[in-house]
């Protein structure tokens, strides 16, 4: 069984990650995470499948919405980045 959640993660800082080419600004994003069942424990345990950035962020008019595959652990460092002043 797969699960998809999603989210927002906000950023008040211009931020980049390694899988987008290009720095982007600051703003609201929706975050997809793709997780699924693992079988055969005796407690219900999910494994993380994917990561996704929806751009442009939450509000901008771009018309162009782009999906990109992300690393999690990656984000975590830049939203901790951007939690600094």
């Amino acid at each position: 069984m797969v699960k998809t959640t999603e989210t927002l993660v906000t950023f008040r800082k211009p931020f980049s990650l390694r899988s987008i080419d290009t720095r982007l600004p600051a703003g609201t994003y929706r975050l997809i995470i793709d997780e699924e069942e693992i079988d055969g424990l005796s407690f219900s345990a999910w494994r993380r499948l994917a990561t996704m950035l929806i751009t442009p962020a939450v509000g901008m008019e771009d018309g162009n919405q782009q999906i990109f595959t992300i690393n999690q652990h990656e984000l975590d460092v830049a939203l901790k980045a951007d939690e600094s002043p």
